[in-house]
């Protein structure tokens, strides 16, 4: 059966499927396998199946945040989808993490709203201990820095920061002045969109998740004194930050493949 939102049937995608938001991203990610092809595309939603270092694997574009990253776990499950690695961008709250250094996520805040309409809030988001495993070895093994830790996983993009600026027209609420150094106090290394409802539904359906990004920017000092936030002159938009994001993600599934053989 052809799921209603990828366009994907079984067989179509690798056990191991990697996660980016931007469909975009996929190509990108995908000229760096042994093997590629396109399986199929609609929406924000694109899919590449191949392999690396004999390994299948497949990378299908999410979108931005928790609803449509739940639609495509949902359908890529029904298609034979067993490991799920988110791979994209975040921001941290860490002064000693440096733009271009890898996050890996051991676990997200739920600060979204769809991963509540599977389990209620108390309910961790936790990666798969054998999937931080995996990454850490591969991001050492590729001589990458790394950070591991929570991430905060938000559905705003704009709200939230100290300072007017940030939202269209100076809107405001008084509850953002310290959010950001509150998060810094409790030592949550990153901040992005995806990874809470990405941890929680892998979790609830006894399935494998984790998470891998690269920092684009430091969350609470990136907007100044002034409160602008201009995501486009702002955030470190370096190409090679997403070319090594990727040979990171496909080692984690070669280190994933290797454990999963011995067992």
């Amino acid at each position: 059966m052809t799921q209603y939102h990828l366009k994907l049937r079984e067989g179509d995608v690798a056990p191991y499927v990697l996660l980016p938001g931007d469909p975009g991203r996929v190509p990108l990610i995908a000229a760096t396998w042994d093997t590629a092809e396109e399986v199929a595309a609609n929406r924000e939603y694109v899919t590449y199946t191949g392999t690396y270092q004999g390994v299948p694997i497949s990378c299908t574009s999410t979108g931005i945040g928790a609803p449509s990253t739940s639609i495509a776990m949902e359908e890529l499950a029904r298609c034979g989808a067993r490991t799920f690695l988110r791979v994209g961008t975040c921001g941290t709250f860490q002064d000693h993490v440096a733009n271009g250094d890898i996050a890996i996520f051991d676990a997200a805040m739920r600060l979204d709203g769809a991963s509540r309409a599977y389990a209620p809030v108390e309910y961790p988001a936790v990666a798969h201990h054998e999937v931080v495993q995996a990454a850490i070895t591969a991001a050492r093994s590729l001589g990458l820095p790394h950070h591991v830790g929570i991430t905060r996983s938000a559905d705003t993009f704009y709200a939230s920061h100290p300072r007017p600026g940030s939202s269209f027209n100076d809107f405001h609420q008084s509850w953002w002045a310290g959010q950001f150094d509150d998060l810094h106090q409790l030592n949550v290394l990153a901040g992005e969109m995806e990874a809470s409802i990405v941890l929680v539904l892998a979790r609830a359906w006894r399935l494998r998740a984790g998470g891998l990004a690269v920092v684009m920017d430091n969350i609470r000092h990136v907007s100044g004194e002034s409160g602008v936030f201009d995501p486009q002159t702002q955030l470190d938009h370096g190409q090679e930050h997403i070319e090594r994001l990727a040979r990171l993600a496909n080692q984690t599934v070669v280190a994933l493949h290797e454990h999963d053989t011995r067992t």
